[in-house]
């Protein structure tokens, strides 16, 4: 590695701004190497020989080759009261001023030590519904959630790092139309994040155009009038009588929904009967929420630590008819990645204690990639093409396997994760999808991490690297102008090249790119949905992914996209179409443009 890791500026200021280590005034960064050094050195504390495990983890790090999530490189080895988790899913909210004021102030906690956080709303009686032990009549999940975007906003303004705010909802509460309608102009909850749980039975109503009820709990408070129904419901272990409130028609919610979408880029959708039955703790959990960019779906308290292998970094020979991509060098870096993910588990600290004992309990841990679109730029495959889907499933098949493998090995050294059951673990339907050797080794020996792949935006820390493109997302664009969250609260605005761009412009000389330079508005929504598909069965936790969607698109060609991605077997779907609420493009060269959207990089927690 070079003496200057840096080759752009906003790389730099990010790390100085985001990453170094500071003491008030006092610099104990003073390179970057010396970052990866401290976090080399806390990730290595918990190994029997630390000294050994300290030099191959900064090996790992260097060249940015592996990239930790941000809350690691900002606050490992620091000694401060921080958190190194990104991401986490609250406590069930109880349907009580008490419980509602309670979740609030965990989730201020929580932010207030770096942590992204996602919320189920659920549980939160509708809007008019009366408690007839207080006699008051109950104002609805979305007037709560005002409270929540109020508190952000106010950690905001105390200059306290704070992660974006995840709300989901189920499709079959009796407020969910207000849910849906609660971003239409994007003038409020601006700090959160919203995505509608929709299960199979839902999906199945839409498409035979049935009638669809939305329900709430019968509980002793609640006058039980009209007809009922079982279902499950969040945070309820078994199906539970329901009263119904009303009854729409299924493609009528749909097309709120979508037409929300298609105005305001929000809601999301996030596909639940499908999290739940693909989750590996499947015996044990049930999932209604998940954090605020949706790679990670988590059960109440639930936390995970998140990294990335830059993929630009294993590419050989690039730009040229010899290029590859060195698998074996994948390979052999994937088992250090797990295991300083499974070690920061140990060293962390946690808002809350039962954060800490729920990530004891699994060992969740999320490795994904960055960089995939630069690494096919490299190798002259270009993103929309069936060789470049295949190439990135291979890759991500690789680091699947060899992760589990580690994750074995780790169990057999370590212990397995509390949580490994392994009768029911075993058989679960992604584990039954992994290689039979790795099946009978984890019947065997365990595993120390009841997940382990994610693929997260890592937009920040894909800056970092010198702005290699972020996550499995295509470039953006070449060049473009991005504003960039300063320490003071304030923003500057960076002209920032592709990392891939650069690196041709340096061996070609303004040489006319090659076929492979695609940028994410040139796409066909399809190609991003099939890129998705591509890598989805080797993601145990899931994948955040925004399928950019052209202004033009009818409406009937946007709700396709929805269904799509539900028949392509996706966890989860978002669509950004550039409109006057959402603002045109993220590439805005206005100073003055819009406020950034809750998770750009500019909010998401890395």
């Amino acid at each position: 590695m070079s003496d200057e890791p840096f080759t752009a500026d906003v790389s730099r200021d990010i790390w100085d701004t985001k990453y170094r280590w500071r003491d008030g005034d006092r610099i104990l960064d003073q390179t970057l190497q010396d970052t990866w050094r401290r976090v080399a050195t806390a990730l290595a504390q918990p190994e029997a020989d630390p000294r050994s495990w300290e030099q191959r983890f900064y090996d790992a790090l260097t060249d940015f080759r592996f990239l930790p999530g941000g809350r690691i490189l900002a606050g490992a080895g620091t000694g401060r009261s921080v958190t190194l988790f990104n991401c986490f899913v609250m406590g069930i909210l109880n349907d009580s001023l008490d419980g509602i004021f309670d979740g609030l102030k965990e989730g201020a906690l929580t932010m207030q030590q770096g942590g992204g956080v996602g919320y189920d709303f659920s549980t939160l009686r509708p809007q008019g519904s009366v408690a007839q032990r207080v006699g008051v009549i109950a104002s609805g999940p979305v007037s709560f959630m005002r409270i929540w975007d109020a508190m952000c906003a106010t950690l905001l303004s105390t200059g306290a790092r704070r992660g974006a705010m995840m709300a989901t909802l189920r499709c079959d509460h009796p407020d969910v139309e207000a849910f849906i309608d609660a971003k239409r102009g994007n003038q409020a909850l601006r700090h959160f994040n919203l995505s509608v749980l929709v299960g199979d039975d839902f999906m199945h109503a839409l498409d035979s155009d049935a009638d669809w009820q939305l329900v709430f709990p019968i509980d002793a408070d609640t006058t039980a009038g009209g007809d009922t129904v079982l279902r499950q419901w969040s945070g309820s272990g078994a199906p539970v009588p329901c009263r119904v409130v009303k009854t729409v028609r299924a493609r009528a919610l749909w097309e709120r929904l979508m037409g929300a979408n298609y105005e305001s880029a929000e809601p999301g959708v996030i596909f639940v009967d499908r999290v739940n039955q693909l989750n590996n703790l499947h015996y044990e959990e049930t999932i209604s929420a998940t954090n605020p960019c949706g790679e990670i779906p988590l059960p109440p308290y639930g936390a995970c630590d998140l990294g990335a292998i830059n993929l630009p970094r294993f590419v050989r020979n690039g730009f040229s008819k010899h290029a590859t991509l060195d698998f074996d060098a994948l390979r052999a870096l994937v088992p250090t990645a797990v295991r300083m993910l499974d070690n920061v588990i140990d060293v962390s600290r946690f808002p809350l204690p039962q954060q800490a004992q729920r990530a004891r309990h699994t060992r969740r841990i999320g490795l994904g990639i960055t960089g995939l679109a630069d690494a096919l730029i490299l190798l002259g495959l270009h993103y929309g093409e069936p060789a470049a889907r295949r190439l990135a499933a291979q890759i991500m098949r690789t680091i699947c396997h060899e992760a589990y493998r580690a994750s074995v090995s780790l169990a057999h050294e370590k212990g397995p994760c509390p949580a490994f059951d392994s009768e029911r673990y075993v058989a679960g339907p992604f584990i039954r999808s992994l290689p039979d050797d790795i099946q009978a080794d984890i019947a065997r020996s365990g595993v120390r991490n009841s997940h382990l792949i994610a693929i997260a935006p890592a937009g920040t820390i894909s800056l970092l690297a010198n702005n290699v493109s972020s996550g499995l997302e295509p470039v953006y664009d070449f060049k473009h102008r991005r504003r960039i969250l300063q320490r003071n609260g304030t923003t500057r605005d960076y002209e920032l090249t592709d990392w891939a761009w650069a690196e041709w412009y340096r061996a070609r000389r303004a040489v006319e790119p090659s076929q492979s330079f695609v940028t994410a508005q040139e796409l066909e929504p399809e190609a991003h949905l099939q890129m998705h598909a591509a890598l989805q069965p080797y993601v145990d936790n899931s994948i955040s992914k925004t399928i950019n969607v052209p202004h033009q698109f009818t409406f009937q060609e946007f709700e396709n996209v929805y269904r799509r991605a539900y028949a392509l077997g996706l966890k989860s779907c978002t669509t950004f179409r550039p409109t006057e609420s959402t603002g045109a493009v993220l590439s805005v060269c206005d100073p003055a443009a819009r406020e950034v959207h809750c998770c750009t990089v500019e909010r998401e927690a890395d």
